[in-house]
């Protein structure tokens, strides 16, 4: 497995070698980004089960999610004041919205990064004449979990119906805009930790450690009360900002415009561009430190 994994990689880079070898000297981004996407495309649909199995898999797995949920409701007819079932319902399809984005065009890049690093291929992402972060960032797009966006946008669609209150216009246009940040933020901290891969060789154990981060993005901020609860709600809005990353979008389109929201709006953009500038500084630094294994 582990070999497979390796020639996979080492043929990503050698395919995106040639493509940026046909390119100018300062070659476009739109334009290495949609080569990537086709090239990962025909790979899927060269091994069209497989592809089939991961659709069926996400979908059986995001529909165990929203049934979980709905048994929940059956008993309960909100969650704090703020979330009754079809809010809710627009909270869970926006994390599923911003964690499908994330599956499909960043973990399975950096999931891999610690191979690149481990077997030398990082050298040839450092000798392309475009922006290493980006080239590692975007080398291989997973398609079959955008079956998981197209599942949320649907269950958004649903919820929406049933709100007593539909979304204006400006709550379409924060939330696309605040599920781009959540999507920023939880890139950030994933690109932070496979940094670290530089000195710590395989950091299979830091990126469990997002998965376990993440999972407190998947509630709403009114269930950490209480001893144990504040704090860890203070900790994860501004220490490591990841209730940030649904619970803005979700409240921009669920729930009326109200003046209590705008404070942690804000601080959502303010942790978005801290956190890319963090995470990039990190990256930058890492690379500073990376001894080709050709050294």
């Amino acid at each position: 497995m582990a070999h497979d994994v390796v020639q996979a990689v080492a043929h990503d880079f050698g395919s995106a070698a040639g493509g940026l070898e046909s390119m100018s000297e300062h070659p476009s981004y739109l334009r290495v980004f949609l080569t990537f996407a086709r090239n990962s495309l025909v790979r899927d649909m060269t091994f069209r089960t497989n592809f089939l199995v991961d659709v069926v898999a996400s979908l059986t797995w995001v529909s165990m999610q929203l049934a979980f949920y709905l048994l929940i409701f059956a008993f309960a007819p909100s969650i704090g004041s703020d979330w009754g079932k079809y809010e809710f319902l627009v909270f869970l399809a926006t994390t599923l919205l911003a964690n499908s984005l994330v599956g499909a065009f960043f973990m399975p890049n950096l999931s891999e990064f610690s191979e690149l690093i481990r077997t030398g291929h990082l050298d040839f992402a450092l000798l392309k004449p475009i922006d290493t972060q980006f080239l590692v960032s975007f080398q291989r797009i997973e398609w079959s979990t955008l079956a998981n966006f197209v599942f949320a946008l649907c269950l958004l669609a649903f919820a929406l119906v049933h709100l007593e209150n539909p979304p204006q216009a400006i709550q379409w246009v924060l939330f696309i805009v605040y599920v781009g940040c959540g999507v920023a933020m939880l890139y950030s901290l994933m690109i932070a930790l496979s940094s670290a891969s530089v000195w710590m060789g395989r950091n299979q154990n830091l990126y469990d450690f997002w998965f376990y981060i993440t999972n407190f993005s998947r509630y709403p901020m009114e269930i950490y009360e209480g001893p144990i609860g504040t704090p860890l709600r203070r900790a994860f809005t501004f220490v490591v900002p990841i209730l940030v990353v649904v619970n803005v979008p979700a409240r921009m389109l669920a729930q009326p415009l109200s003046a209590q929201n705008w404070p942690l709006a804000g601080f959502a953009i303010l942790a978005t561009a801290g956190s890319l500038l963090g995470s990039r500084w990190m990256f930058v630094r890492a690379l500073a430190s990376y001894r080709s294994a050709s050294s």
